[in-house]
């Protein structure tokens, strides 16, 4: 009948409209139908059988018209049938690329931590170090940005402490992130990472010392350096946000000290988990932010910022010795932070992802 009767350029346009208007049904594996041909998908290659007619096939819809060249990007192969019956034509549609995930499922980013923890691990000291050094100038900067916005705050919102140290927990992961994506070695977040690669057996415990104390003698001569071209700009003079900051930090007692460095390190490594999970750079910045707005915001201690924040308030005036600068604050806070990372992120997902959580059946 009229109804079977179709040209050549039909048959094209079917076979392209399948390719281009049904990526999604591809790739999802769904049966097409079209044209009265049904094609389940196997994998990432498609083969569908569409009809031919039968005893009316012109001429120019032989093996060399429907061959890959007629139709762009798809591959026909006609089976020719003299017994007046429909023949099929086979269509086989490109491969289409997967998709990466905006977001790491945590077994995955399990794993991910533990081949770049292992990595930190075999480097050698002095490239530890190095990145440690950069690790302190950048949590440093993000500092000296804080206390510029503080100042500010204080003056027009004097009544408002907690407004003042939102304002500074707003700004202030701007270091962190230039920790994270530039791959710098940060102490703290490492107090978390290392673990899950000795836990796994991907790491020693040789390793994990020399990649601590690396880092952490890096970052304080980071933040270090950074106090010093401060002092040079003069960009603080008048600000006594530093003075302020160094002499509240030494004020409290070991323990209250410590409990807040544990709090600080178990989100600031939650900080450098979430952003190991996300795979674009924006992902990674915002799975950042708001664990560090937190903790500074909520005022924590945090020993690699606190390297810049105290030697800074000292430099300008504060009344702090060395000693308590030491003995009050980085020994307990960076007791905390080991705990808040060790303990709390790296041993607690080893648990849930890793090989000390219960065995598959």
């Amino acid at each position: 009948g009229t109804d079977s009767r179709l040209s050549a350029q039909s048959l094209l346009i079917i076979t392209n409209s399948l390719t281009l208007l049904l990526p999604e049904q591809i790739m999802q594996g769904t049966m097409m139908k079209q044209a009265g041909a049904v094609s389940p998908v196997l994998g990432s290659r498609t083969r569908m059988s569409l009809p031919r007619l039968a005893g009316r096939t012109p001429s120019c819809v032989g093996a060399h018209a429907m061959s890959s060249s007629a139709v762009p990007g798809v591959a026909l192969a006609p089976a020719p049938n003299g017994n007046g019956l429909a023949t099929p034509v086979t269509v086989n549609f490109p491969d289409f690329p997967v998709p990466t995930p905006a977001l790491y499922a945590p077994s995955v980013a399990y794993q991910m931590a533990v081949k770049a923890a292992a990595a930190k691990c075999e480097a050698p000291a002095m490239k530890i170090f190095i990145g440690g050094i950069m690790a302190g100038l950048y949590t440093a900067v993000g500092g000296f940005l804080a206390v510029c916005v503080a100042n500010g705050l204080t003056s027009l919102i004097p009544a408002a402490p907690t407004m003042i140290k939102m304002g500074m927990g707003l700004v202030f992961p701007i270091g962190l992130t230039m920790v994270t994506l530039s791959g710098a070695e940060l102490f703290t977040g490492n107090t978390a990472l290392v673990p899950m690669a000795v836990y796994e057996g991907k790491a020693s415990i040789g390793g994990l010392l020399k990649n601590w104390i690396c880092a952490y003698s890096g970052n304080f001569l980071g933040s270090l350096m950074m106090v010093a071209a401060v002092m040079v700009t003069g960009l603080l003079v008048g600000n006594g946000v530093p003075i302020a900051m160094a002499e509240a930090k030494i004020s409290q007692t070991f323990l209250v000290t410590m409990t807040r460095a544990v709090i600080a390190n178990w989100l600031v490594c939650m900080a450098v988990w979430q952003a190991l999970s996300a795979t674009t750079a924006p992902g990674k910045i915002i799975s950042l932010w708001g664990p560090i707005c937190m903790f500074v915001t909520i005022g924590l201690e945090h020993s690699v910022a606190n390297m810049f924040f105290i030697p800074m308030g000292m430099a300008m005036g504060a009344k702090v010795t060395v000693s308590q600068f030491l003995l009050s604050n980085m020994l307990p806070v960076t007791l905390g932070n080991i705990i808040g990372g060790f303990v709390f992120v790296g041993t607690a997902f080893s648990y849930l992802h890793g090989c000390l959580g219960p065995k598959k059946a």
